[in-house]
């Protein structure tokens, strides 16, 4: 059999579904419990850890409620009956040589030939605790072999023998997995290898055949450091392949030139800003003026701290597009923030927003707002203005993905909050511009991404970054506050409150919940970061509940709204003008909020936000939020109402955030909390990620051999015709990423 027949037969095995290799109850197990469905999965589904049948687990280690699987060995087994009715307990006793720990049976007393003393074996259950004794009740285990035998040379070996322990959920064992494994290594010959032969030798690589070997039956910790290390660069490898590739498609796209001989718009809108740039937003500028001057479509990412003036910079590239006759568009991912930037536009331009009108500047332009609410009417004129380009800036939400909306020469794609987009919406925008161009993209974020995190997910695209904070903005102070340790603090929050109202402010109230039944969470609402507590036993703070209980106790008195994503859409807009009115007779002095108003909601008299349960949010959600006040000139107040213990893993993210106001600096601490699979916003469930082994917070030295190494073979190369192994891993990979989306959808 030729090399090519091999990796074809490799590849083939790889793409077997398991139910034809495995028992039928396991394969499905696999799959439903993991999202393990072909032979691929399986083999990319790496031990968490390796055991050594010479080292004992640390019994110590272990918490209470934990799912685990513990090496330990049978110190003694006793078998009693039970006082209150018939039947029998059997109660073993297992130990790390440090702590004990107990092994509890009902009615099962034949385990007791099982349960040898001085046998080592592997236990799997949920730890729990009874009369101060940890114990794991009715568990499942496997015995290992004694190694005993007149072979010493044999003896040794398995004692030294490395037992891997896989990635398990209740009711599928590690061992389990163990076993599907040796069934699909005795089949496996020699694999396709994504990494090109060249590249092995000149890295020093084993094969992804021996790699793999390694990872499941390792020989050697040195072997398997080997395989970790060429696994943990395969990763960052086709990854970045894959953005290599995107990158090249965008550039070969064909685009408009943008590049006006004059730009009267802009320089009247530079003119009426009562401020002055910073350094950082017309060097940004200067940036995206470059890459709209090109022939083929900007592709840029622009991030910035809260309050960095992204917005400003957004609206000076549309201003550009405008003077040179095309049209950009905004797409928000919400109605509250896209009415927002509306307003907040409209304000800015002044009469430059009303070209035609009475009172409107000679030179200027028209601004539209599509979204799903809007009467009939209104929709009609703003769908008449925009295909005949009287709008140059057009705003909305996923309404402007829809067929029936036409623009005259879209020309720019301004996409805020990118990253709660798919890629296919993205796309249904771009596909609007004229017939044979695309139009220049530029995607937004206001969550500060650590640069290692750039260039893996976002290493098709150009990174602009806002680092200065306009000046004259007050800022803001954060004060952790836990009622169950100072109850005093919390009846003096509510009081702050009406102080900050007496003084005619606004003030925020946070909630993870809404409360109304239909649901736990809002949409895009909080959640525990992965691994930690989430207040067991205890509902978390809801909107409707809270705002209730705060209208008839400590603020009574005071105008109480609500907002949250569930509200009718023309509710929410009329919500947020009184809330941001303060001289509207109807106006609302606490508004109680889910996360809703966590990006781009502007209101300058707000200076107050007290975030409850804030131990459910993660670090840069917290960021955002409190983002929402000190934005005017006056000094922003933040309480992070908690009862995290002290010394908990959520409190010392709430200490963190309560340190410092520098979103970078904590992007960089929230990736070095959290796992790569939360920062990159994939599955929480246990399911398969394209990152299994690669840490983005440590591996920067790997993501930069390895994007240099892909970017050499895409040019070389694009289709990868040359390169089968890796094409293949490309195609795995564009497969997860889709599978992704589609859930999350």
């Amino acid at each position: 059999m030729s090399p090519d027949d091999d990796a074809t037969a490799g590849a083939d095995l790889l793409s077997r579904r398991l139910s034809g290799l495995l028992g039928g109850k396991t394969a499905d197990a696999l799959r439903k419990k993991l999202g393990i469905a072909t032979v691929e999965d399986l083999l990319r589904h790496y031990p968490r850890r390796y055991a050594e049948r010479g080292e004992l687990t640390a019994l110590s280690d272990l918490g209470e409620g934990e799912q685990v699987t513990v090496l330990a060995v049978v110190v003694k087994v006793e078998v009693r009956p039970m006082r209150q009715r018939k039947g029998t307990i059997l109660e073993a006793t297992v130990s790390d040589g440090i702590e004990d720990m107990s092994l509890t049976f009902f009615n099962q007393q034949w385990r007791e030939k099982q349960l040898v003393r001085g046998r080592r074996g592997l236990f799997a259950g949920q730890v729990s605790r009874y009369r101060g004794r940890l114990q794991l009740a009715h568990p499942e285990f496997e015995m290992l072999p004694d190694g005993s035998g007149e072979d010493d040379v044999a003896a040794l070996e398995f004692a030294s023998a490395l037992i891997p322990i896989y990635p398990a959920v209740r009711g599928l064992t590690t061992w389990q997995i163990s076993q599907a494994v040796d069934l699909v290594l005795a089949q496996m010959g020699e694999l396709p290898d994504p990494l090109p032969s060249d590249l092995r030798k000149e890295h020093g690589f084993v094969t992804l055949t021996d790699a793999l070997w390694a990872v499941h039956r390792p020989a050697s910790r040195e072997a398997l450091e080997e395989a970790l290390e060429r696994l943990r660069f395969e990763e960052a490898f086709v990854l970045q392949v894959l953005l290599a590739q995107r990158r090249a498609e965008t550039r070969a796209l064909t685009a408009t030139r943008r590049a006006p001989e004059s730009s009267p718009l802009l320089d009247a809108f530079d003119a009426r800003l009562p401020f002055v740039l910073t350094e950082g937003q017309l060097a940004v500028s200067r940036q995206i003026a470059a890459d709209l001057a090109a022939d083929h479509p900007m592709h840029r990412l622009l991030q910035g701290d809260v309050g960095s003036g992204k917005t400003v910079v957004a609206l000076r590239a549309m201003l550009r597009v405008v003077d040179a006759g095309g049209q950009a568009a905004l797409l928000a991912p919400t109605e509250v923030l896209a009415v927002q930037h509306e307003r907040s536009i409209r304000a800015m331009l002044g009469p430059l927003a009303e070209h035609g009108l009475l009172g409107g500047a000679d030179i200027g332009t028209r601004v539209a707002l599509l979204t799903g609410s809007q009467r009939a009417a209104e929709r009609r004129r703003a769908l008449l203005e925009v295909a005949t380009g009287e709008a140059g800036i057009v705003i909305g939400t996923h309404a402007l993905l829809q067929e029936h909306v036409e623009f005259h020469d879209l020309a720019l794609v301004v996409v805020d909050e990118q990253h709660r987009f798919g890629v296919e919406q993205r796309a249904a925008l771009a596909e609007k511009s004229r017939a044979g161009t695309r139009p220049h993209v530029l995607v937004m974020t206001a969550t500060p991404i650590p640069r290692t995190v750039a260039m893996t997910i976002f290493g098709d695209v150009d990174v602009s970054t806002l680092e200065e904070v306009p000046s004259g903005r007050a800022g803001v102070t954060t004060h952790i506050v836990v009622p169950t340790e100072r109850p005093a603090l919390a009846d003096r929050t509510w009081q702050r409150v009406r102080e900050e109202v007496g003084e005619g402010h606004r003030v925020f109230v946070v909630c993870p919940r809404i409360g109304d039944g239909e649901g736990d969470d809002d949409i895009g609402s909080a959640s525990a970061a992965p691994g930690e507590e989430e207040g067991e036993g205890r509902r978390a703070a809801a909107v409707l509940d809270l705002a209730d209980d705060l209208a008839r106790g400590p603020l009574s008195g005071l105008r109480v709204g609500i907002l949250h994503g569930r509200m009718a859409p023309e509710d929410k807009d009329d919500t947020m003008r009184r809330f941001a009115d303060v001289d509207a007779l109807d106006g609302i002095d606490v508004l109680v909020a889910t996360t809703v108003i966590e990006v781009g909601v502007d209101v300058p008299d707000a200076t107050m936000m007290v975030i409850m349960d804030a131990d459910r949010f993660g670090m840069s959600q917290l960021h955002q939020l409190r983002g929402r006040v000190g934005r005017g000139t006056l000094p922003g107040l933040c309480l992070l109402v908690t009862e995290a213990p002290d010394g908990s893993p959520a409190r010392e993210r709430l200490t963190a955030v309560a340190s410092t106001t520098d979103g970078f600096r904590l992007s960089d601490m929230d990736l070095e909390l959290r796992r790569e699979g939360d920062v990159l916003g994939s599955s929480q469930s246990g399911h398969r990620r394209s990152l299994r082994l690669l840490e983005v917070a440590r591996n920067e030295d790997v993501i930069l051999a390895a994007r240099a190494e892909a970017q050499e073979v895409v040019r070389r190369d694009p289709a990868l015709l040359t390169l089968p192994g890796l094409a293949h891993a490309v195609r795995v990979l564009v497969e997860e990423e889709q599978t992704d989306f589609l859930e999350k959808a």
